[in-house]
């Protein structure tokens, strides 16, 4: 009788070599037993050595594919680092996302249907995404009309394309005094400038937002009302009734930026709810789905929809037929309620974790939020703890990276709960936790 392991690897060699291809499906395991003269339970042992060596996986129902990449090595957290545990970027994943994904896109491998969404889909996208972005969208006290719906590439691309609309070369945008790090990039490579807004507890202030737009006019203000990245701070009913009165007041339309709002249900309307005339709402499937697997949207009002369209064209901002096509059935068939709930799931379980692991640190968090902000102890720096949490193999974000203004940034770091898998996160956690309870290096007595 062959040797098993012989069969897998002479199967693994022509993987290798570039005869098998990354999703090639092979034959069932009887037709595989036949063409290679061994039992059907050796063919077996072959295709569990295989699935064991990450080389290839099974899809009930489906068959066995190769897979597109063999799986990571696991993170080292030990001096020297090899590899690095990334808690700077967000990433949601949970279990099953895959194979809920692939469900959805079997339609779309028709000939028939793929030769009609192969093409670019256009700022203003299909009937069919309109709709599907409208119904996905609409929460109590909201519900966007399709018409107002246009799409890019992703949710960065919405944003550049409504601030390349809405402010001239040169002009003011407001952000928050802590806002995400593309914007500020963005505006740099715009010509805009942008001018830090202060914040409280409840997130941008409205009489900050007057203030500035009395020293030098405001052309737009980009905000994040729900789950502020990166300090998970959610704007109450009234404060979004306050901040739509200031941009009614001072003729600013804001960028609403609800990339992570969808894991707080609960929250209050969007701002777009409380001043339609004056937001353009930006959002994506990138955080409900995969970054891979996005199409940015926008609500936008009619009053701006079509320079923001000009702006998304001439900046080749556009979105894929293919991604729009996707876009309507995933939400169509619930694959996007679906993931968005094990999401909002799996984002509750890191923060009971990471509460768990950093239990006496100053560190601001919501409990649906995938980041939270760790205000560091004395007398730690921010750049400090980041070069030594990187020595360690784990990358954290300083606070500088967030701030607006040219005031020094709080000695605070932001972490990222979503990417790595839970015993991974546990133990960078608790790492990061016992440098925090040592002295820098810096700063150690001789």
């Amino acid at each position: 009788m062959r040797d098993f392991r012989r069969v897998a690897d002479a199967v693994a060699a022509r993987i290798a070599s570039g005869q098998l291809r990354a999703g090639d499906r092979l034959p069932t395991q009887r037709a595989f037993a036949r063409r290679h003269g061994i039992a059907d339970s050796t063919a077996g042992r072959v295709y569990a050595e295989l699935v064991r060596r990450g080389l290839v996986v099974g899809e009930v129902g489906r068959g066995t594919f190769v897979r597109a990449a063999p799986p990571a090595a696991g993170p080292a957290l030990a001096e020297p680092a090899r590899q690095r545990v990334d808690l700077e970027l967000n990433y949601p994943v949970v279990s099953g996302q895959s194979e809920l994904l692939a469900a959805g896109l079997a339609r779309l491998a028709r000939p028939d249907v793929l030769a009609a969404v192969l093409g670019p889909g256009g700022a203003r996208g299909t009937g069919a995404a309109r709709e599907a972005v409208a119904a996905l969208l609409a929460r109590p006290g909201w519900q966007p009309a399709a018409a107002d719906v246009l799409f890019a590439g992703s949710g960065r691309q919405v944003i550049a394309g409504a601030l390349t609309a809405l402010v001239p070369v040169g002009g003011r945008i407001g952000v928050e005094e802590f806002t995400y790090p593309v914007v500020k990039a963005l505006a740099a490579r715009l010509g805009r400038t942008v001018v830090p807004l202060a914040c409280d507890a409840e997130g941008l202030r409205p009489d900050a937002l007057v203030a500035a737009h009395r020293e030098g006019p405001l052309h737009a203000v980009y905000a994040q009302p729900t789950l502020h990245n990166p300090l998970s701070l959610t704007m109450s009913d009234r404060r979004r009734s306050e901040v739509a009165d200031a941009l009614r007041r001072t003729g600013t339309v804001a960028v609403e930026d609800a990339i992570w709002s969808f894991l707080r249900p609960d929250a209050p309307p969007p701002l777009a709810a409380y001043a339609p005339e004056r937001v353009v709402l930006a959002d994506s499937l990138s955080k409900r789905l995969a970054p891979g697997l996005t199409a940015g949207f926008a609500v936008v009002p009619a009053g701006c929809a079509e320079r923001v369209a000009a702006a998304l064209r001439s900046g080749g901002w556009g979105v894929s037929g293919y991604a729009l096509e996707a876009l309507a059935g995933w939400v169509g068939d619930g694959t996007v309620s679906r993931l968005s709930a094990a999401k909002r799931a799996e984002a509750a379980v890191r923060q009971t974790l990471a509460a768990e692991v950093l239990h006496g640190f100053a560190v601001r968090a919501d409990p649906y939020s995938c980041f939270c902000w760790w205000d560091l102890p004395e007398p730690w720096r921010a750049d400090t703890f980041v070069a030594a949490a990187g020595r360690r193999g784990i990358a954290v974000t300083p606070a500088a990276s967030f701030a607006a203004g040219s005031r020094r940034a709080p000695d605070a770091v932001r972490i990222g709960l979503a990417s790595p898998p839970r015993d991974v996160l546990r133990t960078a956690l608790a790492t990061l936790a016992d440098l925090a309870r040592t002295l820098p290096e810096d700063s150690a007595p001789e």
